[in-house]
């Protein structure tokens, strides 16, 4: 089973994107954040047309959350809990049936921080928490959970390719880590170092200053696995080939493969 997280930065301007991604990989499930639109506005009826069930937690002209299946999609779960003042689209939680079982999905889109020093930052780690608290009940269900999204953390050296350069941002900064690390340590798998120790993999090349061209990533994206998932953790993949396509998102999918 082949499951996808990908930051479209905007779902409508990256439709024919998303198609061509859904049709070659073909992945099983497709994990969306930045969708930048309602509801009502995804292109619900395209996806459906190429093979997809579809659930989606929107908000227009930011942030926004969906979910893509092959197979069918319950116990839709919108909002992360833990706050219910907090408005914003970020967090999306499913259960896709297959046909040996269920796992539980989850698209995220942690908030970005910046600055540091301010209300912005210290939203982040609060949600940060939320995401803890919440992803350790998760492991207290025994089952494949897979917490896919944009994290907007780097989680250390090897994943930034230079580090100076981050040195005073929210997605480097020593708490962020910390907090991201603390997930982890529940019992989390991230699956692409479960797979790959290497430095130099990234998922995410800013538009300036020639980024991509000269290799200037971070690594930001990631799939974290319950035990039960990374049992049948069979590899991951950087889909790197989508950066280099006309009018791109900044970000790649990644995804991971697992024998369920």
């Amino acid at each position: 089973m082949l499951i996808a997280t990908w930051n479209v930065n905007s779902v409508k301007q990256r439709l024919e994107h998303l198609l061509g991604f859904l049709a070659d990989p073909a992945p099983d499930v497709v994990c969306l954040q930045e969708i930048k639109c309602v509801d009502e506005a995804f292109p619900r009826l395209e996806v459906e047309a190429a093979g997809y069930n579809v659930a989606v937690h929107g908000q227009k002209g930011f942030n926004g959350v969906a979910i893509l299946s092959k197979f069918p999609i319950a116990d839709v779960s919108p909002r992360l809990p833990g706050d219910p003042e907090d408005v914003q689209s970020r967090y999306l939680e499913a259960v896709v049936s297959v046909p040996g079982g269920a796992v539980r999905v989850a698209s995220i889109y942690l908030p970005n921080g910046n600055p540091i020093g301010t209300e912005k930052f210290t939203y982040k780690l609060a949600w940060m928490e939320r995401l803890t608290e919440h992803a350790r009940g998760l492991l207290a269900l025994e089952e494949p959970v897979v917490l896919a999204g944009d994290y907007n953390v780097i989680p250390d050296g090897r994943d930034v390719s230079d580090p100076a350069l981050w040195a005073n941002d929210a997605l480097f900064q020593p708490a962020t880590r910390a907090a991201y690390r603390k997930l982890l340590a529940l019992g989390y798998t991230d699956a692409l170092r479960a797979c790959d120790d290497r430095a130099g993999l990234y998922t995410f090349w800013d538009y300036q200053a020639g980024a991509w061209q000269k290799n200037k990533g971070i690594r930001i994206d990631h799939l974290l696995l319950s035990p039960q998932a990374a049992d049948r953790l069979v590899g991951v993949d950087i889909h790197k080939r989508t950066r280099a396509l006309d009018k791109p998102s900044d970000h790649v999918p990644v995804s991971v493969t697992l024998d369920l």
